[in-house]
């Protein structure tokens, strides 16, 4: 490489930033299930809403379908970490597909919650980004108990049968200041609302953006390495700017940079959501070193060690596959 720019400015680089337990898992899943079954290996929706993530599975034999039904009879097809509603499970069935179960355990807590309220016959107020794949699995498993709040502009809207036995229950990826705004709207509609038992927004989510609104306020522009898909990423662009940051940007790729961003910025913070490989901040972290910005100071928010057991149908294929001897 050429020497370099002359310094322009420094980086703000998160932590917490990028992959969380769930994700890492998720990945893993797939490429576990290619090496025990060989190619194809099918993945219904995506495995984690990441661009990069999906081409490079791709390219080694994992085939994204939409719904089960794309999926030949007797195949294998992974859920994606989003989680999936019960008429799922059963179509896959129905189809005699060996299922490999991705779901983030973060998000199985939460279809339990639903499964648990139902049962007791709460009315469940589930918040969350309409259409997203996490919310329509979550409200399959008691799709006549729960009512989809996206946000405070829905709570006028909301009916419940009993304002006594209501709960609120969320989508994991949220923007923890804008849904304790939407359950404080709520509350004042309904004073007996109950609370999930823990934290639905998970730890990895709270953390990231955490981790934003520290260093915010000291940055002229953040950068957010993630997929316009990615819920959580996408949130941590609005934090950033909620925090203080002057302007804030999405990009899948550091080519997506527009060089005109940097005019007259001083301070770059840099972060990435939970679904992002850490190759992607490198080369952003690259590209602005190029650039003139090569002092590089990391935020630490949080420290981070969870991890999770793999899918247990793969501990049980993996056990299967280990010579005896």
């Amino acid at each position: 490489m050429g020497g370099m720019a002359d310094q322009r400015g420094r980086v703000l680089l998160a932590d917490p930033r990028g992959y969380c337990a769930g994700v890492d898992r998720a990945v893993v899943a797939v490429e576990r299930a290619l090496e025990i079954h060989g190619a194809p290996v099918y993945v219904r929706k995506q495995i984690v809403h990441n661009k990069h993530v999906v081409a490079t599975l791709e390219r080694r034999g994992a085939v994204f379908v939409d719904e089960t039904d794309e999926v030949p009879e007797g195949s294998v097809v992974v859920f994606s970490a989003h989680g999936v509603s019960p008429a799922v499970h059963e179509e896959a069935a129905a189809r005699q597909l060996r299922t490999i179960d991705a779901t983030c355990p973060l998000v199985t807590k939460v279809h339990q919650e639903a499964k648990r309220f139902a049962r007791d016959d709460y009315d469940i107020l589930l918040i969350g980004h309409r259409g997203h794949e996490e919310v329509e699995g979550t409200s399959g498993e008691a799709p006549s108990h729960i009512q989809l709040v996206d946000g405070p502009d829905d709570v006028a809207s909301v009916q419940v049968r009993d304002p006594e036995r209501v709960v609120w229950l969320s989508q994991t990826t949220l923007s923890v200041d804008e849904t304790l705004a939407t359950v404080d709207q709520l509350r004042n509609r309904f004073p007996g609302l109950q609370s999930p038992p823990s934290d639905d927004i998970c730890y990895a989510t709270q953390n990231r953006q955490q981790a934003v609104k520290q260093m915010a306020p000291a940055c002229d522009l953040v950068i957010v390495v993630g997929s316009t898909n990615s819920s959580n990423s996408v949130r941590l662009v609005e934090v950033a700017l909620e925090a203080g940051a002057r302007a804030s940007h999405l990009v899948d790729y550091a080519a997506e940079i527009d060089p005109a961003w940097l005019e007259g910025v001083s301070t770059v913070g840099v972060t990435s959501g939970a679904s992002v490989p850490e190759v992607l901040v490198s080369e952003v972290l690259d590209w602005l070193g190029e650039r003139g910005y090569a002092d590089v100071e990391t935020v630490k928010a949080a420290e981070e060690r969870l991890v999770f057991a793999l899918p247990h149908e793969l501990r049980r294929a993996e056990k299967a596959a280990r010579p005896t001897s």
